[in-house]
């Protein structure tokens, strides 16, 4: 939030508009309402050509520069969710001020670049988020029920939406702010279909709640709902314009709409998509330039009003990146980048897409629309060396484990991130089939600290043959590769291993020692022996210095599995199956002088002494 200068005497804050650090008079009210089929802003019928981006996504000095490339593509609107668990960072912790946290900041910023924005609230996003936006310890709570008409799901619901009123709500057209629409729920439709053991009007009891939440935090509306025509019927609900997600043809998105909507307009794609999502172990997917210009033009020449998903999708960084699942696999990681083969790249740049569409808008539209900003600068780096390894269970010394007859999942060692070190001590030789029919996602296993194989849930992998002696110790490393963010199995989304462990057909219980790795900070290596060994999990740590700052990739191919820090930023995670190959690194978190990088290599099968850079993304898969 902005704060108060010194230069503003006392008796102006009764002159603030409250969250907004602006002087109230110099805040012009405005009305954005539905009227005769159209959107009206200020009484004149206006169209809404609208791009989404996540301020969650882009470091919060990059947030004006994409705004502008949004601006200059021809667009007049910003469309954003609020992610829940970006904010509620801990039980009873809120933020809404520090870093790309500042909400406030971001919809001044898109207001200053001239801007319209519509707020997706949720509180459930999906948007490939880690759990759809949910904080993971709700799960906790054996009472609440995920995304249902549960009493204390909707308390928490409660909660969240007046935090985010408070914050918002003075930021809405009403008060002279740039909010001109607000979602309610998100693709619910869908979710209905899933849970058909649900009865309807307990689905619609709910949808109707969030609606009632929001209005009485605050927010005025319109409100509106977003689902593909299909499901309309499960997802739209009184009082809330029903939009459509991913529709092309024209006369069956308004069939669909004039429906449940009286008869009338208007007429919106909620998400319209120039590309798509990727998942680790699957080929990138992309659009066509020449179908997303011959679709966005039927749009224009018809008056229907869109919202580009994505038109900056931007980075998951950390542990931020969600999941889905089909028949084939479990669980489908989504990878570190959310490029989305939009029009403006992972590293805002214009790409062809980017230009083929804003020559399109400016045939089309009447405001003017501006020149193209300047990308951020790049800068060419050596390879940086790496000086200091140190094995994983080095870090057991200082980390006093949580014991258990049985392994307990993430949530039950109040961790939400990360990985945990299962281990047990066998004082009888033990062989056969090993089976964790309850990882979630991802181990790596150990017999007396070598490595004897890998089990993963994207691959439906649950079991392998081990050889236990006398008097050794198994170890699985589990990483949480992200939660499930779409479908019915978002309900199910607890991490580690919640399942007991077999051996031969035999539950392994008793002695189970669990440390936690939630990797939630980058630790202290000093006081940790340099240790190397293939097979062993590492920490690789160097440093280098930066003349002159600017964007750059880190090249990741030719290490295994793992994730980065660069002076104290998760950049996310990496793994050698693809697709994506390098990790965006912005130039905003780099120092002129000195910076310092650790690695976390879950694998090391081959070990490692530098890390080198580029200035391209790596696209290629690698196998």
């Amino acid at each position: 939030m902005l704060s108060l200068k010194p230069r503003f005497l006392p008796c102006v804050v009764g002159l603030l508009m409250l969250g907004t650090g602006l002087p109230a008079q110099a805040q012009q009210k405005h009305t954005f309402e539905i009227k005769d089929g159209q959107f009206v802003y200020d009484g004149k019928a206006t169209q809404i050509h609208s791009g989404e981006m996540h301020y969650a996504r882009i470091p919060r000095e990059y947030w004006r520069h994409r705004l502008k490339m949004i601006k200059a593509m021809g667009l007049n609107t910003v469309a954003t969710y609020v992610f829940w668990n970006h904010h509620n960072t801990a039980p009873g912790v809120w933020d809404f001020k520090t870093g790309n946290r500042n909400l406030i900041e971001y919809l001044k910023t898109a207001q200053e670049e001239g801007l319209f924005v519509i707020l997706r609230p949720g509180p459930y996003a999906c948007a490939e988020w880690e759990f759809g936006g949910y904080p993971w310890w709700l799960q906790k709570n054996q009472n609440l029920v995920i995304r249902a008409n549960n009493q204390p799901f909707l308390d928490s619901c409660k909660v969240y939406i007046n935090k985010l009123a408070a914050q918002v709500k003075d930021m809405q057209a009403s008060k002279g702010g740039p909010i001109i629409m607000t979602q309610v729920e998100n693709e619910f439709g869908s979710y209905v279909d899933q849970r058909k053991d649900i009865p309807l009007e307990e689905h619609r009891k709910y949808n109707a709640a969030i609606k009632r939440l929001l209005t009485e935090a605050g927010l005025e509306g319109p409100f509106f709902t977003s689902d593909a025509p299909v499901f309309f019927a499960g997802g739209a609900t009184a009082g809330a314009l029903p939009t459509a997600n991913g529709e092309g043809n024209v006369e069956s998105l308004k069939k669909s709409i004039n429906q449940f909507n009286g008869g009338k307009g208007p007429y919106m794609v909620a998400e319209y998509y120039p590309g798509w999502l990727d998942h680790w172990a699957e080929p990138f997917i992309r659009v066509p330039t020449e179908q997303v210009t011959k679709q966005v033009e039927t749009y224009l020449q018809n008056g229907i009003n869109f919202n580009f998903y994505m038109v900056h999708g931007g980075t998951n960084f950390n542990f931020t990146a969600g999941a889905n699942y089909n028949e084939e696999h479990e669980i489908q990681p989504d990878i570190t980048s959310y490029d989305y083969d939009a029009p403006i790249s992972e590293p805002g740049w214009a790409t062809p897409k980017y230009n083929a569409v804003r020559d399109l808008m400016k045939r089309y539209v009447k405001y003017p629309v501006p020149t193209v900003p300047a990308p951020i600068p790049v800068v060419t780096l050596p390879a940086i060396q790496l000086t200091r390894t140190v094995d994983l269970f080095e870090l057991k010394k200082d980390n006093k484990p949580v014991a258990n007859d049985t392994p307990l999942s993430f949530e039950d060692l109040n961790q939400g991130h990360g990985y945990v070190l299962y281990s047990r001590r066998f004082t009888q030789p033990a062989q056969g089939k090993l089976q964790v029919k309850g990882l979630r996602d991802f181990a790596t296993v150990y017999v007396n600290g070598k490595k004897v194989g890998e089990l993963n849930r994207q691959e439906n992998q649950y079991e392998l043959e081990v050889q236990i002696p006398f008097n050794a110790t198994l170890e699985l490393l589990v990483e949480n590769m992200g939660r499930i963010n779409y479908g019915a199995e978002i309900v199910h989304n607890t991490k580690g291993i919640i399942a007991p462990v077999i051996l031969n057909g035999s539950d392994v219980t008793g002695n189970w020692l669990m440390y936690k790795l939630p990797f939630d900070k980058v630790p202290d290596l000093a006081k940790y022996p340099t240790k190397n060994q293939v097979g062993k999990p590492t920490l690789y740590a160097g440093s280098f210095d930066v003349k002159q700052t600017g964007d750059v990739f880190l090249d990741m191919r030719g290490w295994g599995k793992g994730i980065v820090f660069v002076n104290g930023h998760n950049l996310g995670r990496y793994w050698k199956v693809g697709p994506q190959q390098t990790l965006y690194l912005p130039g905003c978190w780099l120092n002129k002088g000195k910076n310092e990088v650790m690695l976390f290599e879950q694998q090391n099968d081959v070990l490692q002494k530098e890390l080198k850079t580029t200035v391209k993304p790596i696209l290629e898969a690698s196998q």
